[in-house]
Parts: structure tokens; C-alpha cells; sequence
């Protein structure tokens, strides 16, 4: 039995919603679908959200649901053909008065007023992620005249970014508050706030989700070039958030295509460090848009993700509107497992200096010290009620897997996201203390995870009930009478 240790993410779209689909993704083994706000009415994304859990039900599995806010996207308005087509050397300006839908090959409108005020002369300006790049040449009240270093297309709507960062638009938008209200009504397991600059941004959004009455894990979208401008503002970010997506799309365009490889792999360092879960995404598969294989330098890359122990990675518009959903969802589990193979994965040396501020905490990396030491253990069990522990666990590099036990659909539903945890619907209140031991080994032989004469380490709190409360570890023989 080939376990799956790194989580997938798939965007859902067009591509990926009919039933028929959806299914299909879920068989190929989709963790966690991402509902992209950005695009899609309400109604669309309630229907979806809706259609993932029966379908995930009917075939036994645990899909987290992940909503995606827009964010402040700063997107040049709209050309009245449609498209343009820049050359190096053409002048061109930005317009705050300019009408909002009569974009010439020499102008077009903004929305965001700020953006003249933010930039000056000398500044690079970065269109459709970078496919477009301009320097300012002049400014003035309400324009920005530049010049073209970077041609091609430009069509409605692109986003448009700094060099550097700097752009003052606040995180979160009405639209944002408004979806932040809808994600609580559809009971989402997590919620990935979009260019974040620090830890305020992230705390200002978990206000916004408790008082809508919202249990979504918060994920910090890391991709303003401010939010990694130095250790200090990274690790606030992340200690504000449950968990971080490498939004490479933005990030690489503000810090520059050179700095995001090293970027990306101090992401998720940190991120495990301060045990959070991370996911890494954009452009994983990008030529999956339009053919069936990925290129070799698309391995490469969800490969190094993997072996940078990435928790999850995530396909953007390969699932959402691409031509080839299916086989990408399966191409990314077939590069996963082939990574996972590789002997980095299997042995830490993580924390052996650091002291534990919780007694959960201490547990659960005691529990992974000794599955990493002691050869016969071949599982770990985790009876949780929040999904706090087996997160702690999966910090640890280890070739061990880690089975979720919670009676609660949250709970079983978030831990999809986490590397190496599977999730097993358990009620360890239901039965007898003496019985919990046993009951629960005898859920991982059912599955066909162990044998009798493996061992297997089981760790719980004395309160089913208390979240924080995992305070004992056992080891216990399988096929013995267990206690």
C-alpha cells in the first residue's frame, strides 16, 4: 500500500464542475479543494463546496475545503478593443481619470487612485505577473506616463504590481468581508487571506472570521515583497496564521524571478519551525493547461517542493480551467510519492536544541522521536479533538505515518492538509476507557496499515473532550490484548 505523504491542492473551475470531474479528482486523490474567490458567485462556490462533500463522503474520504479571498489585486481596467499588443520603447499611461472601459493602445484607466501616489519616476511597473513590465517615466495628480521595457499582450483586467512592493492597498476589501461572511456560512476548513503584509493584517482578519461565527483555519497568502523583507515580518506573519501558501505568482514578481527559489525554501523552513502547515503554489504544472504531460522542469519543481517538505502543493488553473484536470491531479500524486522516496524524508534532526512551551507539544514529539528510533513502529495514532497534535507531528520529518483520530468533521477534515496524516473518524468517548487502546489498533488492521507483532504508538489525553489535553503517549504490541 503506497502512502502519499504531501497533500494536493486543486483549484476548482470550469474545468472541475461537474460531478463527473469532480469525483474523478477525488478518486485521484485530492486532499483539499480550493474554492477561488477571485472568480464565481457565492451560490456557485456554496454549490461546490457542497458537491465536494458528498462526494468525498461516498468514497470514504477526508477533503478539506479551503476558500481563497481576492484580496486588494490592483488590476488595470478595460480596453475598449479588448487587447493591445505593446512593443519595447511604445509610451504608455496609467490613468486615474481615464474612463474605466475606453482603454487605447497609449492609455488606460485604474481603479485604485493610490497607485499614482505610491509610485515614482524610476519605478518598475509589472502587468500580468510579469509577462508586461514598464518604467515610469513622469508623474503626475492622476497618471502615470511610462515607457515599455517588457512587450507583448495586455488585455482586461491584469493585475498590475510594483518592483519591490510598496503598493499601501489594504489586505482585506469589502468584497473580502463580505466573502469572509460566506465562508462561515458554508462551514469552510480554512481560509487563505490574500497579500497579507504582516502579522496585523492576519490578526484583523481572524477578528473579521470569529465575529462571523467562522471555524476556517486562517492561511496567510505570502506574497508582498514586504511580508519576507526581513526574518522579523516573516515569522510575525506566520505566528499570526494556522498555516502559509508561497503564493509564487506575486511574490515573484515583486522580490524578482532570481530571489524565489531561496524565498520559497525559507517559507517553509520557518513555516515548520513555527508549526504551521505550508503549501506551496503557482504555475506547478503550468503546461498542464494545454497538454496531458508535464515538462521535466515541472517535476523538478513539485519534486523540490516535496523534498523541502512542503505540506501541501496546489494546482492553479491546470484544475480549475485547464484541459487536462484529471491528469494533473495525478501526474502531481505520481511525482509526490517518487519524491517522498528519497531519503531526506525519512530521518530529523529538527528541534534536538528546543524546549517545548506545551505539554501536547512535548508529547507529540516525544511519540515522533521514538517512531523515528525504534524500527518496529510502523504507525502512530493520535486521538485529537482540534488536529493540534498530529500537526505538531508532522513537523518532524519521518517515514511514519500519522493517523488523526477525532470524532469531529472539522478536525478530520483539516488534518487532510497535513504531510503524512491520514484521517480515521473516531470516537474515543463512545466506548469504554478500558476498550480505546484496542478499538483503535483494530481500526488500522482493518485498513491493512499493520500486522500483528508490529508496534504502534498511541498518544491521548485523559479528557476526550479538552483541546491542549494530549498529556500520555503509549507503545503498544499489535496482537496483544491491549488496555
Amino acid at each position: 500500500m503506497t502512502f502519499r505523504r504531501t497533500k494536493i491542492v486543486a483549484t476548482l473551475g470550469p474545468s472541475s464542475n461537474s460531478p463527473e470531474v469532480l469525483e474523478q479528482l477525488i478518486i485521484a486523490g485530492l486532499d483539499v479543494a480550493r474554492l477561488n474567490f477571485s472568480h464565481g458567485t457565492p451560490d456557485e462556490h456554496k454549490a461546490r463546496a457542497k458537491l465536494v462533500r458528498e462526494l468525498a463522503a461516498k468514497h470514504g474520504r477526508h477533503v478539506a475545503l479551503l476558500g481563497d479571498l481576492q484580496g486588494p489585486k490592483i488590476r488595470i481596467a478595460k480596453f475598449a478593443c479588448k487587447r493591445i499588443e505593446l512593443k519595447v520603447g511604445d509610451p504608455f499611461t496609467f490613468s486615474t481619470s481615464h474612463p474605466l472601459t475606453e482603454g487605447t493602445q497609449e492609455i488606460v484607466g485604474i481603479d485604485y487612485p493610490d497607485l499614482v501616489k505610491d509610485c515614482g519616476v524610476g519605478d518598475e511597473l509589472l502587468l500580468d505577473d510579469g509577462r508586461v513590465v514598464m518604467r515610469v517615466d513622469t508623474a503626475t495628480a492622476d497618471a502615470l506616463h511610462c515607457s515599455v521595457l517588457i512587450g507583448g499582450p495586455l488585455s482586461d483586467h491584469k493585475g498590475i504590481n510594483r518592483r519591490g512592493g510598496g503598493l499601501t492597498a489594504p489586505a482585506l476589501t469589502e468584497k473580502d468581508k463580505a466573502d469572509i461572511i460566506h465562508a462561515a456560512e458554508m462551514d469552510l476548513d480554512y481560509l487563505a487571506v490574500s497579500f497579507p503584509r504582516d502579522a496585523s493584517d492576519m490578526e484583523y482578519a481572524r477578528k473579521l472570521r470569529d465575529e462571523s461565527g467562522g471555524t476556517a483555519w486562517l492561511v496567510a497568502k505570502i506574497e508582498r515583497a514586504e511580508a519576507v523583507a526581513d526574518d522579523e515580518t516573516l515569522d510575525g506573519l506566520i505566528r499570526a496564521s494556522d498555516a502559509v501558501m508561497v503564493a509564487r505568482g506575486d511574490l515573484g514578481v515583486e522580490i524578482g524571478d532570481a530571489e524565489l527559489c531561496g524565498i520559497q525554501k525559507k517559507i517553509i523552513l520557518h513555516a515548520r519551525r513555527h508549526n504551521k502547515a505550508v503549501i506551496t503554489a503557482t504555475q506547478m504544472m503550468e503546461s498542464m493547461i494545454q497538454n496531458p504531460m508535464p515538462t521535466r522542469a515541472e517535476v523538478s519543481d513539485v519534486a523540490n517542493a516535496v523534498l523541502d517538505y512542503t505540506d501541501a502543493v496546489m494546482l492553479s488553473a491546470e484544475s480549475a480551467a485547464g484541459a487536462y484536470p484529471l491528469e494533473a491531479v495525478q501526474a502531481m500524486a505520481r511525482i509526490c510519492i517518487g519524491a517522498e522516496k528519497h531519503p531526506t524524508s525519512k530521518a530529523s534532526s529538527h528541534r534536538m536544541g528546543t524546549t517545548f512551551e506545551r505539554c501536547d507539544e512535548s508529547i507529540a514529539l516525544a511519540a515522533m522521536y521514538t517512531a523515528n528510533h525504534f524500527p518496529g513502529v510502523k504507525a502512530i495514532i493520535a486521538l485529537t479533538e482540534s488536529g493540534y497534535t498530529p500537526l505538531i507531528m508532522s513537523r518532524i520529518r519521518s517515514s511514519v505515518p500519522i493517523y488523526a483520530f477525532s470524532p469531529h468533521r472539522a478536525t478530520q477534515a483539516r488534518a487532510a492538509m497535513f504531510r503524512g496524516v491520514y484521517t480515521v473518524p473516531f470516537d474515543p468517548a463512545a466506548m469504554p476507557p478500558e476498550q480505546v487502546s484496542q478499538a483503535a489498533v483494530d481500526e488500522l488492521l482493518k485498513r491493512g496499515v499493520v500486522k500483528p507483532g508490529d508496534w504502534v504508538i498511541l498518544t491521548k489525553g485523559d479528557s476526550y473532550h479538552t483541546i491542549g489535553g494530549t498529556n500520555g503517549m503509549k507503545i503498544l504490541h499489535v496482537g496483544e490484548a491491549l488496555v
